[in-house]
C-alpha cells in the first residue's frame, strides 16, 4: 500500500511538473504564432517586389532565348531544305551543260544528212552518219533531252524564239510556218528555243 501511494504521488507530482512546463512554454508558441502573423515589414516588401521584378526579368528573358531558338531552328530547316532543293536540281539538270555543247553537233548532223546525192559513196557514208546521229539523239533521250514540236503549232514565247514574220494561207494567225533551229527541252526546262517563222 505505501509503495501504492508513493507511486500515486509521484505521478501527481509529475503531472504538475508537466502542467508548470506547458504553462511555461505555451506564452512562448503564443509569441512565435502572433510573429507569423504579423504583417511583413517594408523591407521584406521591398525585398518581395525586388525578387517578383527579378522573376519577370528573367522570363522575359527566357522568351526571348525561346523566340531566338524557334527562328534559327526555322532558318536551318529552310537552308536544309534549300539545300535539298539545289542538290535535286544540280542531279537533275547535271548533263545541261554538255548537252548544250553537243546541240550544235546535232544540228551539223541534220544539216549533213539533208544533202541530196546519186554517189553511192556518199549515201553509204550518209547512212554512217545516220546511225551515230541516231545512237546520239538516244543517248540523249536517255539523259530526258526532247526535241521541241514546233511547226504547224501554236507560237509559244516560252519554247519559241520568233525570228521572222509572214502571212501565208493555210496556217492560221500566230502559228508557226517554219522552223530555222531545232529547239531542246531537258526534262523540263528548256535549254534552247526553237527559231521559227510565224503566221501573222
Amino acid at each position: 500500500m505505501a509503495e501504492e501511494k508513493n507511486t500515486l504521488e509521484e505521478e501527481a507530482v509529475s503531472t504538475n511538473e508537466e502542467q508548470a512546463v506547458q504553462e511555461e512554454i505555451e506564452p512562448i508558441f503564443a509569441e512565435e504564432k502572433e510573429e507569423i502573423v504579423e504583417e511583413p515589414s517594408s523591407a521584406e516588401e521591398d525585398k518581395l517586389s525586388m525578387l517578383e521584378e527579378q522573376v519577370a526579368a528573367l522570363q522575359k528573358e527566357l522568351e526571348e532565348k525561346e523566340n531566338r531558338y524557334l527562328r534559327l531552328q526555322a532558318d536551318f530547316d529552310n537552308s536544309r531544305r534549300r539545300a535539298k532543293l539545289d542538290y535535286e536540281a544540280a542531279q537533275k539538270y547535271r548533263a545541261q551543260s554538255l548537252i548544250s555543247d553537243i546541240l550544235p553537233v546535232l544540228d551539223n548532223f541534220e544539216r549533213a544528212l539533208n544533202v541530196e546525192t546519186d554517189n553511192e559513196q556518199t549515201k553509204s557514208l550518209l547512212q554512217g552518219m545516220d546511225m551515230i546521229y541516231r545512237s546520239l539523239v538516244d543517248a540523249l533521250k536517255k539523259e530526258g533531252v526532247e526535241a521541241i514540236e514546233s511547226k504547224g503549232k501554236e507560237f509559244d514565247p516560252n519554247f519559241h524564239q520568233a525570228v521572222m514574220q509572214v502571212e501565208e494561207e493555210g496556217f492560221a494567225s500566230n502559228v508557226v510556218v517554219e522552223e530555222f533551229q531545232k529547239g531542246y527541252v531537258l526534262k523540263d526546262r528548256v535549254i534552247r528555243p526553237a527559231m521559227v517563222k510565224v503566221n501573222q
